[in-house]
């Protein structure tokens, strides 16, 4: 009975899988400009190889920084035109809300690219448990 219950599922992971022919991926920053940097440049190239991609961003800790005001990449370049620029090509940033709250960042200091959810570990974990992103952390 196991085992046809474990045929049962994997069968339905398939059609899941053949309904939804996106890949969906969730880039997890934690550790500052430089991993954000990274994971920018690596963001670029995944949508070059795969355009139709739905990429995710969730940013905590160190990570938020590139998503603040007057962010600057360590060559004093700004982080709003490759934000935007991937925003418009349809990649959501998510900013926890736990770290603005305990660093005293105020919302309004967050891009106007990004999106506040209330905690960055819960949205990253909800994104692969419920609704089947791929993991990537740059």
């Amino acid at each position: 009975m196991l085992f046809g219950l474990a045929v049962t599922c994997t069968g339905v992971q398939a059609a899941d899988l053949a309904k939804d022919p996106v890949v969906k991926v969730v880039y997890h920053l934690s550790e500052g400009n430089d991993q954000s940097s990274r994971a920018l440049a690596n963001i670029r190239n995944h949508l070059q190889a795969d355009p139709s991609a739905k990429i995710i961003v969730v940013t905590h800790g160190d990570g938020i920084k590139f998503l603040l005001d007057g962010a600057q990449d360590r060559n004093g370049q700004s982080y709003d035109a490759p934000v935007a620029a991937l925003a418009g090509r349809g990649v959501e940033f998510k900013v926890c809300n736990n770290t603005l709250t305990a660093r005293n960042i105020p919302a309004n200091k967050v891009s106007m690219d990004a999106k506040i959810v209330p905690s960055g570990v819960a949205e990253v974990a909800r994104l692969q448990a419920r609704e089947g992103y791929a993991y990537l952390h740059p």
